[in-house]
């Protein structure tokens, strides 16, 4: 049985401005694990995102990485929101490379690695380009192996299709899932699109409320790999029933 990587017990948040985003949460995520969090806008999805990756410290309760808390482990991390927020002025290459560069890791003695990612994520032969010289799937892509690069044990992803057309948002998930299967990384992935939880996740958390907590946990059992042809299927439009129903 996969152990419990990711672990939330009992956490709740409030801002600095005495706002509370987040009341009693508590969830697990096992190591390998895709898990979609979706619910209204508002409901601290986001904010379960960065408390995981350790950017904010919960109000109350713990977040533990591997049995570490979060904002202490030394378990890399990977962060794609939806805005790519590339450097204009760095090539494909040296986005990627930035989080390794922050490590003092030199691009020369981390080229061939970034090569081999770009290929992985779709982007063979883009590594002198620049931002500008991109569409916004491939910007996405650039963002997502910047993510990647230096090889995160779990991978935190806040809707980060929402900008791009319904066709192109298709393609990315499906190149998710390609990308997902090929590494031994944990995923978590905030989305507001149901079909979209449906078709990538093991387990969609349903998230209710203001303050927000987790009023449901549903399994998706269909078959690996999916495939946009699943999307028609009856066992397909019931699971999407049930997480349209669960939300509020």
């Amino acid at each position: 049985m996969k152990h419990s990587f990711v672990a939330l017990k009992n956490i709740s948040h409030i801002f600095s401005n005495g706002f509370q985003v987040v009341a009693d949460v508590s969830l697990t995520i096992s190591g390998g694990e895709f898990v979609a969090l979706v619910g209204r806008s508002g409901v601290g999805k986001s904010t379960l995102l960065r408390l995981m990756a350790g950017l904010f410290v919960p109000t109350q309760g713990e977040v533990m990485l591997d049995n570490q808390p979060a904002h202490h482990t030394q378990e890399p991390v990977g962060l794609v929101f939806q805005k790519d927020n590339l450097l204009p002025w760095r090539t494909v290459q040296g986005n990627v490379h930035l989080p390794l560069e922050i490590q003092g890791q030199s691009q020369k003695s981390t080229h061939q690695r970034i090569i081999t990612l770009l290929d992985l994520v779709g982007l063979a032969g883009y590594a002198h380009h620049y931002p500008a010289q991109l569409s916004g799937g491939m910007a996405q892509r650039v963002a997502l192996a910047r993510a990647l690069v230096h090889e995160p044990s779990l991978l935190l992803l806040d809707e980060p299709f929402g900008a791009l057309d319904a066709l192109t948002r298709e393609k990315m998930g499906q190149e998710l899932l390609r990308i997902w299967q090929l590494l031994p990384v944990t995923v978590c992935m905030v989305t507001h699109s149901i079909p979209e939880a449906v078709l990538l996740a093991d387990r969609v958390l349903v998230l209710n409320g203001q303050p927000g907590t987790i009023t449901a946990d549903i399994s998706i059992d269909l078959p690996r790999p999916r495939t946009l042809e699943m999307e028609g299927t009856s066992e397909f439009y019931g699971y999407a029933a049930a997480i349209r129903a669960a939300i509020e």
